[in-house]
């Protein structure tokens, strides 16, 4: 009910706030007898880290996991996985000045209304911070998924704000601080997010995800459909506003000869084309699930915004602290990490249905 919790049978729950002592998952529903060490998941947790490049928020964490539970002799015992990162470098003092007053945009206002009360530092349970758990998750979910059924999981930058990008090397992902496909782009990319740091401005982004070798048959009809659940999975995480699968919104203007997938054994896969983005009638096709992801700017910002403070009356925000300019930056292993959740709560679903 109170929503920190993703799946059905790989039940992934989250918990802590940004400048709490610590953050973390319980995961339970991860089948016995695989090999997992804090190492598998360090990896995951490395390439989402904050204060790795100029371009991202500066504040230092380690983001180092710790396994509480769930494992005996390195391998998964099938009881409750639990993962604690701790936090390490909050600076609350910088939200002093918010601790009364909403952030345009933010969820300030909201949680309040909800709760009636709000913790402000650092955004509390709202902060991008509570993405860390999810990735910790989702390398356990990306490792079971590799070893039962050869699936991939990748995702990359593919426009910053005005400057759309291609995807034309894969193996460029990882080295560079976008998550770029497009190596060539990168000097552009330095050159604006730089002006935008001076400016005190964000920017929003939009990501490509793909989950490659997933099995046709995975989903379910109406109320279990795999591009349903992928969608409501990628629109929880933090700033995202709209997610496309395949095609997406451009099936408005396409007729049907453009955008249907023809089929035939003499087509890689079986399939002509893939603008299905791997689905159909919510179940994984076999060709590959194809995602795009839209980021707002950050509305935490240090330009000075009108707003309300608790007792109604208008006042004027400017947001200190350390923040990334564009959180987008930071997204490709947090969507990559939900659509292994997903995809692995479906195999399990399918499993227990189907054998």
């Amino acid at each position: 009910m109170a929503g920190s919790s993703l799946g059905k049978v790989f039940v992934v729950t989250n918990f802590g706030e940004s400048h709490g002592p610590a953050i973390g998952a319980v995961i339970d529903g991860c089948p016995p007898g695989m090999d997992l060490s804090a190492e598998d998941i360090q990896k995951e947790l490395e390439r989402r880290r904050p204060g790795k490049s100029r371009h991202v928020t500066q504040r230092q964490e380690s983001d180092q996991v710790e396994i509480l539970s769930g494992i005996y002799q390195g391998k998964t015992t099938g009881t409750p996985i639990a993962l604690l990162i701790r936090n390490i470098d909050q600076k609350s003092k910088d939200y002093s000045d918010i601790s009364e007053v909403f952030r345009p945009a933010h969820a300030d206002y909201t949680y309040f209304k909800k709760y009636g009360i709000r913790d402000p530092r650092g955004g509390g349970r709202s902060s991008a911070r509570l993405t860390a758990p999810t990735v910790a998750a989702g390398a356990v979910a990306k490792k079971w998924l590799k070893q039962n059924y050869g699936i991939e999981i990748r995702a990359c930058l593919t426009k910053l704000g005005p400057i759309s990008l291609e995807v034309k090397d894969w193996n460029a992902v990882e080295n560079n601080p976008f998550f770029c496909a497009d190596p060539k782009k990168i000097p552009e990319l330095e050159t604006f997010m730089d002006c935008l740091r001076k400016e005190g401005n964000s920017v929003g982004a939009q990501l490509t995800v793909e989950a490659l070798h997933v099995p046709a048959g995975w989903g379910e009809p109406i109320y279990g459909r795999l591009d349903a659940e992928l969608a409501y999975a990628l629109m929880g995480l933090n700033a995202v506003k709209a997610v496309e699968i395949g095609e997406g919104t451009a099936v408005s203007s396409l007729n049907g000869t453009d955008n249907v997938d023809e089929m035939g054994t003499q087509y890689p896969g079986l399939f002509a084309s893939n603008h299905s983005g791997g689905v159909l009638g919510g179940i994984s096709s076999g060709a590959p699930i194809v995602c795009k992801v839209s980021i707002k700017p950050t509305p935490s910002i240090r330009r000075e915004l009108r707003t309300l403070n608790v007792k109604g009356e208008n006042v004027v925000v400017s947001t200190k602290g350390r923040h990334d300019p564009c959180v987008g930056l930071r997204a490709a292993p947090i969507l990559e990490a939900l659509i292994a959740i997903v995809l692995m709560d479906q195999a399990l679903r399918n499993r227990a249905q189907c054998g």
